[in-house]
């Protein structure tokens, strides 16, 4: 499965390695789910670690390992603006990167743990599902 992780749940995964998020990370370090990412997200993943409250919780070769990992096996694209989506009225219009990469990667999903950031995608034409870890989980399984 292709997916963009949201942010969310890289930092959730990574405080909780024993969570449904940190289960989504194992099978992203098992290579089930190849992770899609541009360079507007790869820096949001490294500015968001490197935040001083989560530096007693997760290790630095932690956060450089998994951000390697996502460099090295992750489908890395160029994502342009999709058409009639922008940032105006976005609950957060940063997450409207992960939505351009989705398509821009041709992934099958968005995995986040705020779903409600995303009910803008929702019926996109490109078929990209927004999923909750669990719901990613389930689909995997089910695949197998």
């Amino acid at each position: 499965m292709i997916a963009v992780l949201d942010t969310n749940v890289l930092v959730s995964g990574l405080l909780h390695v024993h969570s449904t998020p940190g289960r989504v990370l194992d099978v992203v370090l098992l290579g089930r789910i190849q992770p899609a990412f541009d360079d507007r997200i790869l820096a949001e993943y490294a500015a968001v670690l490197a935040r001083p409250r989560f530096a007693s919780a997760i290790s630095g070769e932690d956060r450089d390992s998994i951000l390697n990992h996502v460099r090295r096996v992750g489908r890395h694209v160029a994502a342009g603006p999709l058409p009639g989506l922008g940032p105006a009225g976005l609950p957060d219009p940063d997450d409207l990167c992960f939505a351009e990469v989705a398509v821009a990667a041709g992934a099958q999903a968005i995995i986040t743990g705020n779903a409600r950031h995303f009910v803008f995608f929702a019926d996109n034409p490109w078929k990209v599902e927004v999923l909750a870890p669990g719901e990613a989980l389930d689909r995997l399984c089910a695949e197998s």
